[in-house]
């Protein structure tokens, strides 16, 4: 029977889902947590739109299946390809998904310029496409293929060298000197903020869609009385399809500023 002391699911194709993980356990630090990376199958973003769906189902029926009381796909990718058709078959059960923080950039005064940082399937899906299409007349909307910055941080590499270099290259089309406005459009390129500064400088605004999820997920949680009661004392069960991200993922959610 699932009440208000059953957990919370965060599925994510990996680690990355760990900065959504810690906007909640910041927001809702009672709560019980069950965080599912499936580092086995990352990163996710380069493969079929089907077979991401598949994955994602699979992660999201199990935990559901176990007795979670809400679902947080804390993975833009996994969201593009997966959230509605979740939301068809389990109508009745609150699910949280992430998208690119495009609106927030985009409104943030004058006409800026907004890179959006994301997976290929995040940039190549109807989802993304309508987004752009709402907001282009207030900013220049630049979409930016990533997914090296993915499998950085999945080798424990978001500050490093190697991160660096991968930087510079990916960015060396764009004016160091001119202000962008940078959205993050996968939940691992927060991990990776330090090394972007490095490389572009502290005048790049960045944007991430976390907290913004992590404020639904608790607002879908009070609509249906279904909040821990106060003085609850937390906890949050790590697990991936690939056992050696355990640790990874410990180390991130204790490491991870928000």
């Amino acid at each position: 029977m699932v009440t208000c002391e059953s957990p919370i699911a965060v599925i994510d194709s990996g680690v990355g889902g760990i900065s959504v993980l810690k906007r909640l356990w910041k927001l809702m630090p009672n709560e019980k947590y069950i965080y599912f990376g499936d580092s086995k199958n990352a990163p996710y973003g380069v493969r079929p739109t089907e077979e991401i769906k598949s994955l994602t189902f699979k992660s999201a029926e199990s935990l559901i299946s176990m007795g979670a009381k809400e679902l947080v796909i804390a993975c833009n990718t996994a969201t593009s390809a997966a959230a509605a058709e979740l939301r068809k078959k389990y109508p009745d059960f609150p699910i949280v998904g992430l998208e690119p923080a495009l609106k927030p950039a985009a409104l943030s005064g004058g006409r800026p310029t907004v890179i959006v940082m994301a997976t290929e399937l995040t940039l190549r899906e109807k989802k993304f496409a309508a987004l752009v299409e709402r907001f282009k007349n207030n900013a220049e909307i630049i979409g930016l293929p990533a997914p090296g910055i993915v499998e950085l941080v999945e080798a424990s590499k978001a500050d490093s060298e190697e991160m660096d270099e991968y930087l510079r290259k990916l960015f060396s089309p764009f004016d160091k000197d001119k202000e962008y406005c940078l959205v993050l459009g996968c939940t691992h390129f927060p991990f990776a903020k330090r090394a972007i500064r490095r490389v572009m400088g502290d005048r790049v605004k960045l944007f991430d869609g976390a907290e913004g999820a992590a404020r639904h997920a608790k607002e879908l949680l009070e609509a249906r009385d279904m909040l821990c009661p106060q003085g609850q004392q937390g906890r949050i069960t790590f697990e991936n399809s690939d056992e050696s991200h355990i640790t990874l993922s410990k180390k991130l959610f204790e490491d991870y500023e928000v």
